[in-house]
Formats: C-alpha cells, sequence, structure tokens
C-alpha cells in the first residue's frame, strides 16, 4: 500500500511563522528566518480540537560573515551569538557545525529551536489558533542550544511531553506536564545525556509508565554471526512510577533485522497507542545513501502487557518522503529524504498522524485503523 492511497497535506509551513512573535524577537543582533517548522507533538484538547506543538527552527539569515560561521545560544535568560572561525568548522550539514580537531564528533547548531502551540480543527483541516503566548523556549543552561521533537501523551487525565533538550553537557529528554493539554509546566530532566526519542505510551500498564527510549552512542557491539538482528541504534524501553523516574526494561526492544533495508538507524517516532490487539508503535527507519539517509515510518504491534514482546513488525513503511507535497517549497528545501513521525491521535475509524516532512514542513496523514490490523 502507497501513501498515494492515504490522505496527505501539509498544515504548517515555515512561511506559517511570524518571527515578530518568535522567543527571540528583538533579542538577537542578526536577521533570522525559519529553517523548518517541524516534527510536531499531537494530542487531542478536550475542546475536541487537536493541539500541534510545531518545532520551529530559527535560524541566522547569513551564518557566515567575514571568517566566521555563526550560531545562537541561549545564555543566562537572553540569546547570544556565537562566531566559530571557518577554518575551525565544517558546514557540510545545513544543520549543524561541525567542530574540527577535537577527536570526536563536537556540533554547534546553525538555529535555535523553541516550541509553538498551534490548535487545529477537530479533523486537522484547518488551523484555528496559533498561541504565541504559549511557546516553549529554553530556561535553563541544559537548553541552550534549543528544544527539540516533542512527543504528548496523554494519560489518564493528564498530558505529558518530552522533547530533547541540547547542550554541551548532555542531550537530555526533558519532561513537561499539562492538566489541559495547551498550558505546560517544566517538570524536569528524565533522561540523561544522548537518550532521544522517549515516547510514552498513551496508557499504564498494571499502574506503571511505559516509554520508549533510544539511547546513542558512537561504539555498538556486534551480535554473533548469522544473527538476524543488525548492531546499532535501537528502541528500547523504560518504566516509572510517576513519569519522572524511569528504569530501564531489560529486554530489548524494536531493533534492526539484518534482511530490512533500514541499516542506518532506527528510533521512535509516534507515542504508542492502546489498540484492541494491543500497543500500535509507529517508528522511523533509515536507509543509508549519500546523504543523512532515507528516513520513512514503519509499525509495529506489541503486546498489551509486556511491550517487549513484538506481535509483528511490517517489512514496508507506511509513511515515506513525499516529494509532491514540498514541491511548492523548493525554494526553501535542504533535505528531501526525510518523513519524521511525531504524533498521533485517533479518529473514527481512522486515525491522524503527524509527521515532520523534510524538516521543513509539518505533513498530516490520516490512514485507516484497518491498515493496521493483522
Amino acid at each position: 500500500m502507497t501513501d498515494a492511497m492515504f490522505d496527505d497535506h501539509l498544515i504548517i509551513m515555515p512561511d506559517d511563522i511570524d518571527l515578530r512573535r518568535s522567543p527571540l524577537a528583538g533579542r538577537l543582533p542578526m536577521e533570522t528566518y525559519v529553517l523548518g517548522a517541524f516534527n510536531p507533538g499531537l494530542t487531542r484538547l478536550p475542546n475536541g480540537n487537536l493541539l500541534l506543538m510545531v518545532r520551529v527552527a530559527e535560524a541566522l539569515r547569513e551564518p557566515v560573515r567575514g571568517n566566521s560561521a555563526h550560531s545562537i545560544r541561549w545564555h543566562d535568560g537572553s540569546y547570544v551569538v556565537d562566531a566559530w572561525p571557518l577554518t575551525d568548522v565544517d558546514m557540510t550539514d545545513p544543520r549543524t557545525l561541525r567542530i574540527r580537531g577535537s577527536g570526536w564528533s563536537v556540533l554547534a547548531l546553525t538555529s535555535l529551536s523553541w516550541l509553538l502551540p498551534v490548535e487545529l480543527s477537530p479533523d486537522a483541516r484547518e488551523v484555528v489558533a496559533m498561541h504565541y503566548d504559549r511557546a516553549i523556549a529554553p530556561q535553563g543552561d541544559w537548553q541552550c542550544y534549543g528544544v527539540e521533537d516533542p512527543r504528548i501523551s496523554k494519560v489518564d487525565d493528564r498530558w505529558l511531553m518530552t522533547t530533547c533538550s541540547v547542550s554541551p553537557e548532555r542531550q537530555s529528554t526533558t519532561l513537561y506536564s499539562s492538566a489541559n493539554g495547551l498550558d505546560w509546566t517544566f517538570e524536569d530532566i528524565v533522561l540523561d545525556h544522548q537518550n532521544k526519542d522517549m515516547l510514552i505510551f498513551e496508557g499504564r500498564i498494571d499502574g506503571r509508565y511505559w516509554a520508549q527510549t533510544r539511547p546513542l552512542g558512537d561504539c555498538y557491539f556486534a551480535y554473533p554471526p548469522g544473527s538476524p538482528w543488525r548492531a546499532g541504534p535501537s528502541i528500547n524501553l523504560a518504566t516509572s512510577p510517576d513519569a519522572l523516574h524511569w528504569k530501564p526494561v531489560r529486554n530489548p526492544g524494536i531493533r534492526s533485522s539484518m534482511d530490512g533495508v533500514v541499516s542506518a538507524r532506527i528510533g521512535g517516532g509516534a507515542p504508542p497507542v492502546r489498540t484492541a490487539e494491543g500497543w500500535l508503535s509507529l517508528w522511523h527507519g533509515v536507509e543509508p545513501d549519500d546523504g543523512i539517509g532515507i528516513y520513512r515510518t514503519y509499525w509495529s504491534l506489541l503486546d498489551a502487557k509486556d511491550p517487549s514482546k513484538i506481535l509483528y513488525t511490517c517489512p514496508d513503511p507506511i509513511l515515506s518522503p513525499q516529494a509532491s507535497l514540498t514541491e511548492p517549497l523548493s525554494h526553501q528545501m535542504y533535505l528531501d529524504t526525510v518523513v519524521f513521525t511525531t504524533g498521533i491521535v485517533d479518529h473514527d475509524d481512522h486515525y491522524i498522524v503527524a509527521s515532520g516532512e523534510a524538516d521543513l514542513a509539518c505533513r498530516i496523514s490520516t490512514i485507516p485503523k484497518a491498515r493496521f490490523r493483522l
């Protein structure tokens, strides 16, 4: 089944963002623009509307001036621009400044991300309101390079949102909570260095919270010859009594298989949702190419009582990058091989799925539930 059989459209694009209302507005000595408005968290509000929590990557219009490359950083309640000698950085990837001569991978970012709550109609067809007054911006040193990739889960009567907070000390997972899905309170750092794509299950199991996590590293140990599994980044599991204190689950979660094309990496997509058959998990798999790889969305069904038991994984992607969607944005494109799913909500006999398309815009896909039945 191909993407053409689904209802796909872009709902938020870079030109939809009003930077006059940005948390950075008037606080920088250089002009900025929206590099991308993408990778949105998604949930349904008490009034029936949807909330799209959009990651806005705000970048310098002219990052290179003279003999220096520049990046934005939060510092002590304000924002500063750092200057790096051009001889010290690699700018092959437009999203990063890779610092040379460190002995390991050290990055600065060409943009700083903040989160914009956007209220949508119940069917995700229309924008109802853009809540700039409720934007989430860096508020501590642990977020000095920005707040990225929100994932929203509703558990009981409480909304929980995980984000990736970026700083020189750690790429940590930070937790926000809300009583109404619209007004958010920062809770704390809940996972430490380089653990990304934390997705809290939309429901408890035997009274405990569950989450998918994705630890990163530069070294992975090999599976034995003939193993069906491929070593590398994988989706792990953790449990918690309170959503703040997390313990890793011993059994592995979703791993790359030797017979699949997603050999570059995998990671969590949308928070797992409960179905009649178990937990539906949408995740991203990356096929290597000459660039950052081709990001597609896959799905697995996990056991209702023990999510480490995988009942089924579909070998074919449910979503792939779709050039026809971003064709009107060709003048703003810098990547064309990415769909990165970050949210899912129930909508009658369909699911509404939110993704980042090309690290540029927010994509909405309406997918029949029958597509996920065994």
